[in-house]
């Protein structure tokens, strides 16, 4: 259940008018009212007798009781109440109910008292009403509406349990503002999957996912096909943007434009430089000092390589930095899923955009967010967008597998961190993304997991029970539980190929394991095979590894590089 308070209004006929009128496009059905101040209130919708000035009057009536200096400039007070799509539907009589608790709770009128606001409730349609009130009491005095947001957000939240409604997580005011009713209506006449409030949102965020400055934030909001406006002060600045859809109009036709603010909090102009404040002065970039543009990874499989690693480091930060560390690093995610759902192959791409969309929420919370540190997870998301698209196999299709993995790690630890700073709407989104990115691995996973799988059958059973002894030597809590896992063909051959590389498996396999816990993990045996692919440098895609049998290859160092921080066994919950 959702109430909204919206902005207080000078006309009570003007806004009687929309509430009992067909509505902006036409999606108003039956208008009449379910309750009002005393239960009875003419009802305009289903009495005929009854006018929508005559209501008007009888609701302004406690302004004429006091001197015109003292009414209030703008005393229409409204309040919308929206249940769930997947709630049932309500009765009048439970509708009028909840508008009586509301008008309680935010201190319209309370029945207790005697000396309340006059106002009414209209339903229009079947899983919402609007409340209309009039700020002035019955005994000439204004009523208390200090914090009458909060409190009737926390009747609905009583109101959801008793009804049993979809329960909300209490929000904490950083949510992006959500679709109006019209705007729904009008998505759903035109047939878009989103509203245009979505979709400019989701593609506002695609652009500035590892942008480095302003002027390439706006080519790329060009470039994406939208329509967009600058406000530009006397003195030259630029003080905002508005964007719009070429094929949204209004009823003349003309674009519909949404400021940055509009569409989230963290998309206005001011808080989107923030992001550029974090680049490192020596380069203008947000990555490393000493790495220029000309030597970043070019392709997909290496940018997706390098992002795996960025995510790991994140992973680190949100287990163990502080609060301003730890949500820098969480809101960079967001560009990193923004970057890899704009590049991502066809059959991993909706999963991917979905879980981008569900993560948008995550990546906003009052905590201010540390510029600076982002700085890897930044880049990692501008070498995805200028790597280019993947196609969805061969190396860059494994390596997006190996990413996808990974980042369902830091979405985790995203939702674990919200949780204990109760954050609960940013710990549920992080929850609902990381189910998106578990399909995508799914889809992402089949192929070059199936390769690995099919290699590993071809392993000799000497060679087999070998790797065998050596996962009981290196995990031996984990090591039945492994063998039972239809990927352990693809561990085992990773294991060899790891050894024809020069690497002691069990030290390889010791350390992947020691990263972080596993028992919670849904694959156990997938989960290792791209952390030791990953540290070892072996390549993602299995076709392009000689057959494990002959142990023949360039020889590299015989244990993998240091680990550092990331070989500590840090317990938290895994994918």
């Amino acid at each position: 259940m959702i109430p909204r308070i919206h902005e207080r209004g000078q006309r009570t006929i003007g806004l009687l008018y929309y509430l009992f009128g067909p509505g902006k496009y036409e999606e108003h059905t039956d208008p009449h009212l379910v309750s009002s101040w005393d239960n009875n209130a003419p009802d305009p919708g289903r009495d005929k007798t009854a006018t929508l000035k005559q209501l008007q009057q009888l609701l302004d009536q406690p302004l004429e009781n006091i001197d015109v200096s003292e009414r209030p400039r703008k005393h229409v007070w409204h309040l919308s109440v929206r249940n769930a799509a997947e709630d049932r539907i309500l009765t009048d009589e439970e509708w009028g109910d909840i508008a009586r608790r509301m008008v309680a709770a935010a201190g319209i009128d309370d029945p207790d008292q005697g000396a309340g606001c006059r106002w009414a409730a209209v339903r229009h349609a079947d899983d919402h009403i609007h409340i209309i009130a009039t700020l002035v009491r019955e005994d000439g005095y204004k009523p208390d509406l200090d914090h009458d947001a909060p409190r009737v957000q926390a009747e609905a939240r009583l109101l959801e349990a008793e009804l049993r409604l979809r329960r909300l997580n209490r929000g904490d005011g950083t949510a992006a503002q959500r679709p109006t009713s019209a705007e729904r209506h009008k998505a759903t006449r035109k047939k878009r999957e989103r509203t245009p409030r979505e979709e400019l949102r989701e593609t506002v965020r695609r652009a500035v996912a590892g942008a480095q400055d302003q002027r390439e934030f706006f080519d790329r909001l060009r470039a994406a096909g939208l329509l967009v406006r600058t406000r530009v002060a006397p003195s030259g600045d630029l003080l905002g943007y508005t964007v719009a859809l070429p094929d949204d109009g209004n009823k003349d036709g003309e674009p519909v434009f949404y400021s940055g603010s509009k569409l989230a909090p963290d998309l206005s102009l001011p808080r989107i430089r923030e992001r550029w404040s974090g680049n490192d002065p020596a380069t203008g970039q947000s990555g490393d000092a000493s790495t220029g543009q000309a030597q970043r990874p070019s392709g997909p499989a290496a940018a997706r390589r390098r992002a795996t690693t960025a995510v790991w480091q994140a992973v680190l930060v949100v287990d163990h930095g502080d609060d301003a560390q730890a949500t820098a690093q969480i809101a960079a995610a967001g560009e990193v899923l923004d970057a890899l759902a704009k590049t991502s192959a066809a059959h991993t791409r909706r999963e991917l955009r979905e879980a981008a969309f569900a993560f948008e929420r995550a990546s906003r919370s009052h905590i201010r967010a540390g510029r600076g540190h982002d700085r890897a997870l930044r880049q990692a998301a501008r070498d995805l967008v200028y790597s280019g698209p993947a196609l969805g196999r061969g190396e860059d299709g494994a390596t997006t597998a190996m990413l996808i993995d990974m980042i369902v790690f830091l979405i985790v630890a995203s939702a674990h961190w919200h949780g204990k700073k109760e954050h609960a709407q940013q710990a549920a989104a992080a929850r609902q993304a990381a189910e998106h990115l578990r399909v995508a691995y799914q889809a992402a996973a089949q192929r070059p997991m199936t390769a690995l799988h099919d290699r590993g059958r071809q392993l000799t059973q000497p060679r087999m029970l070998r790797h065998v002894a050596t996962l009981r030597q290196a995990v031996p809590e984990l090591a039945e539980r492994v063998l039972a896992e239809p990927g352990w063909p693809a561990l085992a051959v990773t294991l060899a190929d790891a050894e024809a590389a020069g690497y002691e498996p069990a030290t390889l396999l010791t350390a992947a394991a020691a990263r972080r816990e596993l028992n919670t993990a849904e694959a156990v045996s997938d989960v290792l095979v791209w952390r030791l692919r990953r540290t070892a440098h072996l390549p993602a895609d299995a076709s392009t590894m000689p057959k494990a049998e002959s142990g023949t290859s360039t020889r590299l160092p015989s244990r993998p590089a240091p680990l550092a921080a990331d070989q500590k066994n840090q317990p938290h919950k895994a994918r």
